[in-house]
């Protein structure tokens, strides 16, 4: 029958009138993203200079017959397109999850019929016809309203349903965020009366499909690690050809032998070219994104992973993510005094019973909102299955709502009673009201309410009366105040803990949120931010331009009553400042933000879709732990890459230096490319498997964030690395020299060169397995893959020395026992010189210790 007044009163469109509408703005979903086709990606992909080394050192070791080091390098190169393409997805997987949420199914007045439509079938101009569990399809302007309450914080963060009004048709376009607003907005929940709308935006008009088109404009841009890297690399390559040319042509002019040049360059090219770079970053991303999710942490792009370690701003979302994302009961007055209430809370106080009591008795017997929920949550656990929650009472009459009175009543008739029981609960001055209290209760009651506000708590008034019949209206009762409730949206146990985690480690904490000044300032004291908490309100926020927003950004605490355009204008002024930005959130509102950050980090279990979509960091768990938990792995996967790069540097040095020096002394070869093979087979997995392996460093979260502005290779450690690499160099040379001049013969001169060399390389890989400690307290720490590595290199440099096969194929010349022991101690001494670039006067000698050099940030 209301369907039907309804239909008459608001007849809505004809089908010829949606027909024009959906040739003249389409349907209500958001627009598919830019899509490329494989060979454009691949196009790409292939211009990266990183692949563009893979594929050249590939080329390199066809050429030379080494298939196994090519095949490895053919799956570096899958690693990286694949990689590649998976971030390409990204956008349009985000899109697609916002058209899913923003295409509910919708009721409709078409034709004068009620009609129920596919959300993306709603055009602007129908009537909605609205009720409490619905999700709005589409932004509507209220034309009749009974008791609406909407659940809009995937949009504004607020932590409470807000209360609608009906409005004028004509009215301007109202944006999101407040109480007492006309319009309803798409994606987000009626949790409570219902009501009659026009729609005044569909699809990218929408306030959700504005948020998908600032997804489509934002492009996620390259860590500062995956910068460097190629910046290396691309130094790196340089200098190798131009050696590897070098070489080539000197060799030929000096000894008129072509062939001989070429593998001379070839040799040199090997031995320079630092393909283990690239392979060094993707091996040790990948594994940390593994070890990451061992503490329910997804990665869903790899460098994020080093980025979190490097973060030096936590921006926090509070609604979902600092607090759980619901309501509970938080505080109880009556007669003068408050008691706190806990959400673990299994009893409570005997006078505080008939307060709960009658708040369950004033709300339906199977709640949607929120507030309702909690106050039968509190009941169910406090009571149990006690007298005081009436299963057996029969509901008589509801008395709702009204925009005039702010308060809602029913009616109960216990078994084998004539009178009724009443239950009212409301706005405390409505409740006042309806009880008649005079001016003295008022002011009591006034300083309850003004005590719980405080706290941060949303208040409601509880009353009851007991009547033989059912007036008209709630003013007929003769009601009597019972209390008040403090609903709180309650933080997460364990962010508190996490919060400080995060002040050892330097990382600034910021909460961004929706909801208003007070009630974040309380949250933020919860959490345990530092007093005094400064606080920046979105409406002085938008009367700043970019300048004085940088400034402003770095000294707040709290940012309140923000809406999401200028979420995402605090993360872009924060990284202006030069600062690394993680930001949290679970909301569609937070997903501009979250893809504009840094390294973005979405709650997998409440979070919605988009924000999972958008972010390249997703908390399986939504624990706040999980986050530092993660930061200190990126924090020991950013230093074991440092340690392996150094490794790569100075290892680089000898092998390079030798090959060199042996063409322009007009030497012998020392190496050739069977050598410089077999060296590789210690080098990848040494500075791959092993340095992964290795524990993080004990102070790796009570030192700052590293600057973003500090290379990946520092001065002192790139002088760190020439030590050590020239250390192990001098000594190859000078037994390699004792032998040539000793007329010990080319073959066994060779063999000592390489045997010294692989014992100096197995020595390097100890000394640099930290920055800290001394090479014996390495020792004793464990790692398998060292184990593994050491002794799979000496057990074949043994057999290459002492089969007579071996022997031949390698070049070698038979060494006597004292001489494989001059070349072990030669070893040892160049591994002892690596030890002496961590004493203390060297490291100030080389620019400061390599260790604090990466890690403190110029930002506080």
């Amino acid at each position: 029958m209301a369907d039907k007044v309804t239909s008459m009163q608001w007849p809505g469109l004809s089908d010829a009138d949606v027909q024009k509408m959906v040739a003249l703005e389409g349907y209500n979903e958001l627009p598919g993203s830019r899509r490329r086709s494989i060979l454009l990606i691949f196009i790409d992909v292939l211009r990266e200079p990183m692949l563009l080394l893979l594929v050249a050192c590939g080329v390199i070791y066809l050429f030379l017959g080494d298939r196994t080091e090519a095949l490895l390098l053919v799956a570096a190169i899958v690693v990286v397109i694949s990689i590649t393409l998976y971030q390409e997805r990204k956008t349009e997987r985000a899109l697609e999850a916002l058209r899913n949420l923003s295409s509910p199914r919708a009721r409709v007045i078409r034709n004068g019929a009620v009609q129920r439509i596919a959300g993306r079938e709603v055009v602007r101009g129908d009537i909605l016809m609205l009720e409490e569990g619905d999700r709005v399809p589409a932004d509507a302007r209220l034309l009749k309203v009974t008791n609406i309450h909407a659940d809009e914080s995937l949009l504004t963060g607020e932590s409470v349903p807000v209360r609608k009004h009906a409005g004028n048709r004509d009215a301007d376009e109202i944006k999101p965020g407040g109480r007492d607003l006309t319009c309803v907005y798409s994606s987000t929940l009626i949790v409570s009366g219902r009501g009659v709308a026009e729609v005044v935006a569909t699809g990218i008009r929408t306030e959700v499909g504005k948020i998908g088109l600032v997804l489509r404009t934002l492009e996620t841009e390259q860590s500062t690690l995956q910068k460097q890297t190629r910046r290396m690399v691309n130094i790196f390559a340089i200098v190798g050809v131009v050696l590897c040319i070098i070489v080539a042509l000197v060799y030929s002019l000096t000894r008129g032998d072509w062939m001989g040049g070429l593998l001379a360059g070839l040799s040199l090219a090997m031995s320079a070219l630092p393909e283990e770079f690239p392979v060094v970053m993707t091996v040790f991303l990948a594994l940390g994104a593994w070890r990451i999710s061992q503490r329910n942490v997804l990665t869903r792009r790899i460098p994020a992973v080093e980025t979190l370690g490097s973060a030096t701003v936590l921006c926090v979302d509070k609604t979902g993510t600092i607090t759980q994302n619901r309501m509970a009961v938080a505080s109880a007055c009556l007669d003068g005094k408050c008691y706190p209430i806990s959400s673990e809370q299994r009893s409570m106080a005997e006078e505080l019973h008939e307060l709960v009591e009658y708040s369950i008795l004033a709300s339906p017997p199977d709640p949607f909102d929120p507030m309702e929920k909690a106050m039968r949550e509190l009941g169910e656990r406090a009571f149990g299955h006690h007298d005081h929650i009436h299963t057996d009472w029969k509901q008589i009459r509801e008395y709702p709502l009204t925009d005039k009175l702010l308060s809602m009543a029913r009616a109960w008739l216990p078994p084998n009673q004539k009178e009724y029981i009443v239950a009212a609960k409301g706005a405390p001055e409505a409740i006042a009201d309806l009880c008649h209290l005079d001016k003295a209760a008022i002011s009591r009651l006034e300083s309850h309410i003004e005590q719980l506000a405080d706290m941060g708590l949303r208040v409601i008034a509880v009353a009851k009366a007991r009547t033989a019949s059912l007036p008209a209206g709630q003013h007929d009762f003769t009601f009597s105040i019972i209390g008040l409730l403090g609903l709180a949206d309650p933080i997460r146990p364990a962010v508190p803990s996490a919060v400080s985690e995060c002040r050892k480690a330097g990382i600034k904490v910021k909460m961004i949120t929706g909801d208003y000044p007070g009630t974040a300032r309380h949250i933020a004291a919860q959490i345990g931010m530092e007093s005094p908490i400064t606080i920046l309100t979105g409406q002085a926020l938008e009367k700043m331009n970019k300048k004085e927003l940088a400034m402003k950004v770095k000294e707040t605490d709290v940012f309140a009553r923000v809406v999401p355009e200028q979420k995402l204008h605090i993360v872009q002024a924060l990284k202006a400042t030069g600062e690394v930005v993680a930001m949290t959130g679970d909301g569609v509102n937070d997903a501009p933000a979250l893809k504009a950050a840094n390294i973005g980090v979405a709650m997998g279990g409440r979070g919605t879709d988009v924000a999972r979509e958008a972010a390249p960091v997703v908390l399986l768990d939504d624990n706040f732990t999980s986050i530092v938990a993660a930061i200190r792995t990126g924090r020991r996967i950013y230093d074991n890459l440092r340690k392996a790069m150094s490794f790569i540097f100075a290892v680089h040095i000898p092998i390079a230096g030798i090959a060199l020096i042996s063409v322009l002394m007009k030497w012998p070869l020392a190496l050739l490319p069977l050598h410089i093979a077999f060296l590789e087979l210690i080098i990848d997995p040494a500075c791959t498997l092993v340095f992964e392996a290795e524990d993080e460093e004990k102070d790796v979260m009570s030192r700052p964030p590293r600057s973003p502005n500090v290379p990946l290779f520092g001065r002192a450690q790139v002088w760190t690395s020439v030590i050590q690499g020239l250390g192990v160099l001098v000594v190859v040379v000078a037994i390699y020299v004792l032998a040539l001049e000793s007329q010990w013969g080319e073959g066994v001169a060779r063999a000592l060169a390489f045997s010294s060399l692989v014992i100096g390389n197995l020595g390097l890989i100890i000394a640099n397995r930290s920055q800290t400690r001394s090479t014996l307290d390495s020792l004793k720490r464990p790692n398998i893959a060292l184990r593994w590595v050491i002794g799979l290199a000496v057990s074949v440099l043994i057999l290459a020395l002492s089969v007579p096969s071996l022997r031949e194929l390698f070049s070698f010349g038979a060494l006597k026992t004292w001489q494989f022991a001059l070349c072990l101690t030669t070893g040892l001494v160049a591994a002892m010189m690596a030890e002496i670039t961590k004493l203390r006067f060297v490291q100030r000698l080389i620019g400061g210790n390599v260790s604090v050099e990466s890690h403190t940030s110029k930002h506080g």
